[in-house]
C-alpha cells in the first residue's frame, strides 16, 4: 500500500520532506485543511458580493496597476492573464526534484486558510505532484520579490492546460497530460492566480534542496578530513575537549567531538609525532567545520519558518474579517540566509582542497603526489587542480545576491531581494562541495595505503573498505576523470552511520 503524507497544520520539517520525496509519498488534504481552506475561499467570495471597494489583486490591477479597478465578470479573466504574462522566465530548466518540492511547499503554504483559492484548485496540485506531472520550471526571472512571480508563473500554466511538463521521462505539452488523466483546465476564480504566483515557494524548494544535501555532507566532511588527518600523521591534540570549551562556539565543540569519537581506535593518530604542529587545514578544522556549522543552523532555522508559511498576498483573516496587502512574499530572509549557505558551504570546499594540497608534498613519509615512481607517472597532480578550479568556482558565486536591489514596476517594488539568484547560487556552490569533498576522498585514501601497515580507526577502515569497492588504488597513471567521477558517486550514495556520541542535528 502507497505510503500518504497528509496535509494539515502540523509542522512540517526538514525531515518529512525527505521522506516524502526519497519514499514516494503521496500527499493528501487533512479534514481540518480543507476545512480553513474552504471557509477562506467563501468569505471571499462573499466579501466580494458585498461590497465595491478596491481590494488589491482581487478587484484591481497589480503592482504598479494597483489603482485600476476591474469588474466582477472579468475578476477570474484577471487572475488568467496575470499567471500567462508573469510566465517569462528563461535560462536552464529547474531540475525535476526541485519543481516537485515547489509543488509540495506551495500545497503547504495555501493550505493554511488565508489565500482565498478554492479547494479544487489545491486539490490540483496534489493531482501533479502525486502523478509526477512536473511543470517546465526556468531558473532565471524572479527578483525574490513579489515572491517568485515568474518561476511559480511557469509551475502554475499546466494547471490551465497551458505550457509545458515532464512526465514518464518525456517532455509534453500540458494539454496532452491533463487530457491523458481526463483533467479539465482549471478556471481560475478570483485572487487565484495572485495566490500561486506570490509566494518563496522557489527560493524555499532551492534552499530546502541544497540544506537535504548539506546536512549530509556536513558529516562526509568530518569523516573525510578525519581520514586526511590520519593519512597525513596529523595530531589529535587540536581536537581535544577543553580547548574548545572555553572557546563556547557550538559548533566548533561538537566537531572536535565528533573527531576524538571517529579517531578514537586508530593506530596512526597515536603514533608518535616528530613534529610539533599541523598546517591550519588540519589543526583549524574544528574552527573552520564548526562555524559552517552554524551558519547552516541558522539557515535551517530560516527555511524550517520559511516552509509552514503563508507568503502571498493579500493575505485574508476571515475571523479578523480583514483583507491586508503585505509583503510576505519578500524573500529577504531567505536571501540573507542563501548567501550565508553558499559561503558556508564554499568554506567546506576550501579547506578540503588545501588538505588535498597538503597530502601531495611528499612529506611525512608520503611520496610526491602519492605515486610509487613519481616522474614517470604525474599520480595525483591534476586532480589537485581540479579541485583548486571548483574552489575558484565557488569564490565567485559567493559574491552577495541580497546586497542588491533593482526598481521594478515603476517604482512601486523598489527593493527587491534577489533571493532567487542567491537560492541558485547556493545550490551550484553545494554541488561544487560535494565534488571538492570527493577530490579529498580520492587523495586520503591513495595517502592512506602508503602508511600500511598501520591502520586508523575501525570507523575509518570500514568507510574506506567500502571505497575500495568503487576506486582502486592508483599504481600508475589512469584516465583520472574516471576515478573522480565514481568517487563523487561513491560520495553521493555511501551509507554510514556516526559512532554514537555525536552532535545535534547538523
Amino acid at each position: 500500500m502507497q505510503k500518504i503524507h497528509t496535509i494539515s497544520p502540523d509542522k512540517l520539517t526538514f525531515k518529512r520532506v525527505y521522506e516524502i520525496l526519497h519514499n514516494g509519498l503521496k500527499l493528501e488534504l487533512s479534514d481540518e485543511s480543507k476545512g480553513l481552506i474552504v471557509k477562506c475561499r467563501n468569505y471571499l467570495d462573499e466579501k466580494i458580493k458585498n461590497q465595491d471597494a478596491p481590494i488589491y489583486g482581487i478587484n484591481t490591477g497589480f503592482g504598479a496597476l494597483y489603482n485600476k479597478s476591474i469588474s466582477k465578470q472579468d475578476l477570474g479573466k484577471l487572475q488568467e492573464n496575470l499567471v500567462k504574462s508573469h510566465a517569462c522566465g528563461t535560462g536552464d530548466e529547474v531540475p525535476s526534484e526541485v519543481v516537485k518540492l515547489m509543488l509540495l511547499l506551495k500545497i503547504q503554504s495555501l493550505s493554511y486558510g488565508h489565500s482565498g483559492v478554492h479547494l479544487r484548485t489545491v486539490q490540483r496540485l496534489i493531482d501533479f505532484f502525486n502523478n509526477d506531472v512536473i511543470p517546465i520550471v526556468y531558473q532565471q526571472g524572479s527578483l525574490g520579490a513579489s515572491g517568485d512571480l515568474a518561476p511559480l508563473a511557469h509551475m502554475s500554466l499546466p494547471l490551465l492546460g497551458l505550457g509545458a511538463v515532464s512526465f514518464e521521462g518525456k517532455y509534453m505539452d500540458a494539454a496532452t497530460v491533463l487530457e491523458k488523466f481526463g483533467w479539465k483546465p482549471l478556471q481560475l476564480n478570483s485572487k487565484e492566480g495572485l495566490a500561486l504566483l506570490n509566494g518563496t515557494q522557489f527560493m524555499s524548494a532551492y534552499g530546502v534542496t541544497s540544506l537535504l544535501k548539506i546536512f549530509r555532507l556536513s558529516e562526509l566532511a568530518d569523516i573525510i578530513a578525519a581520514l586526511s588527518l590520519d593519512a597525513f600523521d596529523g595530531r589529535i591534540e587540536p581536537f581535544m575537549d577543553s580547548l574548545h570549551q572555553i572557546r563556547h562556539h557550538k559548533g566548533q565543540i561538537q566537531t572536535a567531538e565528533r573527531f576524538r569519537s571517529i579517531l578514537k581506535d586508530s593506530e596512526l593518530i597515536k603514533r608518535p609525532k616528530e613534529h610539533v604542529q599541523d598546517p591550519y587545514s588540519f589543526r583549524c578544522i574544528p574552527q573552520v567545520h564548526g562555524a559552517s556549522k552554524d551558519s547552516v543552523n541558522y539557515v535551517a532555522y530560516v527555511f524550517s519558518n520559511e516552509i509552514n508559511a503563508v507568503t502571498d498576498n493579500p493575505t485574508i483573516f476571515p475571523d479578523e474579517d480583514v483583507i491586508v496587502s503585505g509583503g510576505n512574499f519578500h524573500g529577504q530572509p531567505l536571501a540573507l540566509a542563501l548567501d550565508n549557505l553558499a559561503i558556508a558551504a564554499a568554506e567546506w570546499g576550501s579547506i578540503s582542497e588545501r588538505r588535498t594540497y597538503q597530502l601531495l608534498h611528499g612529506r611525512r613519509g608520503l611520496p610526491s603526489f602519492l605515486v610509487a615512481n613519481p616522474g614517470l607517472n604525474s599520480g595525483f597532480m591534476i586532480p589537485q587542480y581540479t579541485a583548486a578550479s571548483i574552489v575558484n568556482q565557488n569564490k565567485q558565486l559567493c559574491t552577495p545576491a541580497s546586497v542588491d536591489t533593482i526598481e521594478s514596476s515603476q517604482g512601486q517594488e523598489d527593493h527587491v531581494s534577489m533571493g532567487a539568484n542567491g537560492a541558485t547560487k547556493a545550490y551550484r556552490v553545494v554541488e561544487n562541495l560535494e565534488r571538492i569533498l570527493a577530490i579529498e576522498l580520492f587523495n586520503a585514501a591513495q595517502a592512506l595505503d602508503f602508511r600500511r601497515p598501520y591502520k586508523t580507526s575501525s570507523f575509518l577502515e570500514e568507510f574506506v573498505a567500502k571505497y575500495r569497492q568503487r576506486v582502486a588504488f592508483v599504481d600508475d597513471d589512469k584516465i583520472m576523470h574516471d576515478e573522480i567521477m565514481k568517487s563523487i558517486q561513491f560520495v553521493r550514495e555511501v551509507e554510514f552511520e556516526l559512532p554514537d556520541a555525536l552532535m545535534e542535528g547538523i
